[in-house]
């Protein structure tokens, strides 16, 4: 068994927000203590006071996709705090543009907002001194973008994959082929190693989702 690192580079924690229990995702710098919230989706005052607990310097928004549970609140927090928003890609410009119609129908709030930053493919964000790499991944919608940082083996996933399943792709512009390809061919290259942050529920693995995920696990998928 490798040790832990004692000083590891990047820090995350999970905050599961609204009803929907979404996991906002604090990230921060060790060396500098500047960070971000992925997918500031509700519950502002939980997500400040987790800020303040851990004494991290919030820089920036970063945004997976458009969905109400992980964008709704993400403009409220960006004009209180003058933060600048980065993702997703252009392409969930349908989905943030029906975040108040959205918001009723769900029961959450939510505000249309404009990204200071769409992102693309193979993109860089930073946070503090880290960067992070943009993977587009299509399919739950088509605009989402997953974080990877390859030093600390993490991906923040959103709602492209989950523990023992994959996310929905009944909604307006999902697509079931593109979600399974955007999985198998941008996520499984990233290392068995690698723990993922889903949008809902626990963390796992990409090993774990290869030999146990009914939807696709390589004997599902044929990769075996």
């Amino acid at each position: 068994m490798n040790a832990p690192i004692e000083n590891p580079p990047l820090r995350a924690a999970m905050i599961p927000v609204t009803p929907l229990q979404q996991n906002c995702s604090l990230v921060w710098c060790t060396k500098t203590m500047r960070g971000a919230l992925v997918d500031p989706g509700g519950d502002l005052p939980r997500l400040k006071k987790a800020v303040a607990d851990q004494g991290v310097t919030l820089e920036k928004i970063l945004v997976t996709h458009g969905h109400i549970d992980h964008c709704g609140q993400a403009g409220v927090l960006a004009k209180e705090l003058s933060l600048p928003i980065e993702g997703p890609h252009e392409d969930d410009r349908f989905w943030i543009a029906r975040l108040d119609d959205d918001g009723k129908r769900w029961g959450l709030p939510g505000e249309p907002f404009e990204p200071t930053r769409w992102l693309v493919d193979g993109d860089k964000v930073t946070v503090g001194e880290l960067e992070l790499d943009v993977i587009h991944c299509p399919g739950h919608t088509p605009g989402h973008v997953v974080f990877h940082h390859p030093a600390s083996k993490l991906a923040i996933v959103g709602d492209v994959l989950f523990q023992g399943s994959i996310g929905r792709t009944d909604f307006p512009l999902g697509n079931h082929e593109d979600l399974l390809s955007s999985i198998t061919r941008k996520l499984w290259p990233l290392g068995g190693d690698t723990i993922f942050v889903p949008g809902h529920g626990q963390p796992s693995s990409f090993a774990h989702e290869r030999a146990t995920n009914p939807f696709v696990g390589d004997r599902v998928t044929g990769l075996a």
